[in-house]
């Protein structure tokens, strides 16, 4: 998958993601997720100009996207963007998933709704990719497997203060799918959403940096997080570590032995 720019002048009018056949359905995901966090008001996403293609050497599926000038975020884009996150979470539904599956990245989400978070993240998130990571490591992993399997199964141990509410994340919220514009706008794009637990999208806001603490402390303040986050911080970041295992190798594996490792010591602690 490649991305270009097009317009006129000297000045792009718009964003170009092009791929072939498979890269359709990862686009079409894309598009509904731009369009439900456009739809909230919340915070500025790059506007859908269309999608299509065949994905044949003639015809490959693109994606036309808004072109914006993004820059790195500063303290005050920051705070704006951790205010207007905090808005966009409030954006709630019944049950925790999405209407249809997408993807994390390259690699596939499942997104079926459940009316329990443990349940949906044991099921929808850690589950699948420990099944991926059995048929990635040829079981030479059986010991971990095991103990990401124990995890899956306790996993409503972390949460006995109360479940939390279902809201709209964009899920996959690490530094490079955020920018501010020249007048200081944030933006997010490259969206993964479903509906889950807000902490998911603050936790991996942290895990590769790229955001100013003026986000979360701004966050934070206009909704505080509840106790035990440092501990479901790790939890939820395990997700994303796992699925980079899946899809890059072996060079995550520590990470994973080391997160899975500790949060099991939690619950046995």
């Amino acid at each position: 998958m490649a991305g270009t720019m097009a317009g006129t002048g000297g000045a792009p009018c718009q964003f170009t993601k092009t791929g072939d056949a498979t890269a359709l359905p990862r686009f079409e995901a894309e598009v509904a997720g731009l369009d439900a966090l456009r739809e909230t008001g919340a915070i500025r996403v790059p506007a859908v100009q269309k999608v299509g293609g065949s994905g044949t050497a003639d015809s490959p599926v693109f994606l036309d996207l808004e072109y914006l000038d993004l820059h790195p975020l500063d303290r005050a884009s920051g705070a704006t963007l951790g205010r207007q996150l905090a808005v966009l979470h409030r954006h709630s539904a019944e049950e925790f998933g999405w209407p249809s599956d997408n993807f994390i990245g390259l690699g596939p989400q499942e997104n079926g709704w459940m009316n329990s978070w443990p349940r949906f993240f044991a099921e929808r998130r850690l589950r699948p990719q420990l099944r991926l990571a059995r048929i990635n490591s040829g079981g030479a992993e059986r010991k971990l497997l095991e103990q990401g399997e124990e995890l899956a199964e306790k996993l409503a141990a972390f949460f006995v203060a109360g479940h939390p509410p279902p809201s709209l994340l964009h899920g996959d919220l690490w530094g490079g799918n955020a920018g501010q514009l020249p007048d200081g706008t944030p933006v997010i794009f490259d969206p993964a959403c479903y509906y889950g637990d807000r902490e998911a999208d603050l936790a991996m806001s942290e895990l590769f940096g790229g955001f100013p603490d003026s986000f979360q402390a701004a966050y934070r303040e206009a909704w505080p997080l509840a106790a035990g986050y440092e501990t479901r911080k790790t939890l939820y970041n395990l997700y994303h570590i796992l699925n980079h295992y899946n899809l890059f190798g072996a060079s995550y594996l520590g990470q994973v032995k080391r997160m899975i490792a500790r949060l099991l010591a939690e619950l046995r602690g």
